[in-house]
């Protein structure tokens, strides 16, 4: 068995298979720097902090934004290579929140899984070091103008420290914009869902484990908060950046009395830069979250209702009466799988169409996102001084039946949009089109 094995690996066609296999699955050649200056012009810019500049121009140079404005205000292009968009949109990338973009590719297949470890503490775990820019699913989020994404680990009550990243590079490096920007700690639920063990159906039932895992958070943030060091533990060590502002903390919580407690809990060890992540029912605690200035990353948009007696419509419309109230939204992914994320764009469409004006609705998933995530100087808004990391629409991008990205550009750099999937529609278009009798 051993030699016959032997012969078919050393077999010319079994490489060629093997070649065939990693040739279909090779991801576009991440872009080289930005080479010369860019303007440019023409086009419609949306800013992402509400603005639009009709007839704009924007300028950039080695990966920055140098110049944003009108055709009237006599923005220098000399020197500059000239693009001229006649009336198209020019879009600040989108900001991806919660998300395990590169760390999973393919769910059934735990071998390409790098997304949770065991155990309910995991506050040592990074994700930035987990994060695979050779991911097939980042090209299907570029096309649809994603540019930067957090990485965020899940499992367990302290999954650990999330990172952002640039949708470009070679490796985890090359692609960091911000490394260990907070901490995700998952609230217990009061009440949980099961099968049934005696008639095999769902139901909802209380979570006897609550008590324990509760307890066993305030152990971890007690021993954080006397922790000096020694003998090392690393979760200790990972959890002091929140105990001491420089990184956040993430609260995965939805339920209205479980976003209470949360909050409470934190606040009680003295973190002040918290996130709610989730928070389904934030709006029947809202004056809460409104005096404990918390801002959210909602996700449930394109989801139903979390309880049956909540309005059919109440994930669309959530957005707008969050706003409404004065709270900072931001729009993420976890509550959608990885391959359906690449509709972000479109979340903030729905968002739109049930309250919002369009472009407040493009700041949740561009210059709202940055601030929560602690990345608005680099990226979420067209502004000087800021990344060139940008796209070009041939239609509105937050709606579906009409945006096309023509263009897109990280700190400069002109990326690639050609992935698989466009492969694929070429392929199998040029095969039936060929058999079109007319």
């Amino acid at each position: 068995m051993k030699n016959l094995l032997g012969k078919l690996f050393q077999s010319i066609p079994f490489l060629a298979l093997l070649y065939t296999i990693n040739v279909n699955a090779v991801v576009p050649i991440p872009a080289p720097d930005q080479s010369e200056p860019i303007a440019i012009t023409g086009a419609i810019i949306h800013v992402g902090d509400g603005r639009v500049i009709g007839d704009g121009v924007i300028t950039f140079n080695e990966g920055i934004i140098t110049a944003v404005g009108s055709a009237g205000d006599g923005i220098n292009t000399d020197g500059h290579r000239v693009i001229n968009l006649q009336g198209q949109h020019v879009y600040p990338g989108f900001v991806l929140p919660n998300t395990i973009l590169g760390l999973q590719e393919v769910g059934a297949i735990r071998a390409t899984q790098d997304v949770m470890e065991e155990g309910d503490i995991n506050a040592s775990v990074r994700s930035a070091i987990a994060y695979n820019t050779d991911s097939e699913l980042i090209p299907t989020q570029r096309f649809n103008g994603i540019l930067t994404a957090q990485a965020t680990p899940q499992g367990g009550l302290v999954s650990g420290s999330s990172s952002v990243f640039k949708l470009d590079g070679w490796n985890w490096e090359d692609a960091m914009l911000v490394e260990d920007v907070g901490i995700h700690l998952h609230w217990p639920s009061l009440r949980i869902r099961r099968r049934s063990p005696e008639t095999g159906l769902f139901e909802t039932v209380d979570n006897e484990d609550y008590a324990a895992q509760t307890q066993l958070l305030h152990s971890l943030f007690q021993a954080a908060q006397t922790y000096s060091g020694e003998p090392l533990n690393l979760n200790l060590a990972a959890m002091q950046p929140v105990l001491n502002g420089s990184a956040k903390l993430f609260l995965h919580v939805d339920q209205a009395r479980e976003i209470i407690s949360a909050v409470r809990f934190a606040r009680n060890y003295g973190v002040d830069e918290l996130v709610l992540v989730g928070a389904a029912e934030a709006m029947q605690i809202v004056d809460f979250l409104i005096a404990q200035d918390v801002p959210i990353i909602y996700e449930r948009i394109h989801e139903l209702p979390l309880q049956e007696w909540h309005d059919v419509d109440a994930p669309f419309k959530t957005p707008f009466l969050l706003h409404e109230a004065g709270l900072k939204v931001g729009i993420g992914g976890g509550a959608t799988s990885v391959d359906r994320q690449r509709n972000l764009p479109f979340f903030a469409g729905t968002a739109a169409a049930y309250g919002l004006d369009r472009e407040t609705a493009l700041s949740l998933v561009t210059l709202n996102s940055a601030e929560i995530l602690g990345v608005a100087d680099r990226v979420g808004s067209l502004e000087v001084g800021k990344d060139a990391t940008l796209f070009i629409s041939e239609g509105d991008a937050l709606d579906m039946r009409t945006s096309q990205v023509l263009g897109a550009y990280i700190q400069g750099r002109d990326i690639d949009l050609f992935g698989t999937q466009q492969e694929l529609y070429e392929r199998f278009r040029d095969k039936y089109e060929s058999q079109v009798e007319f």
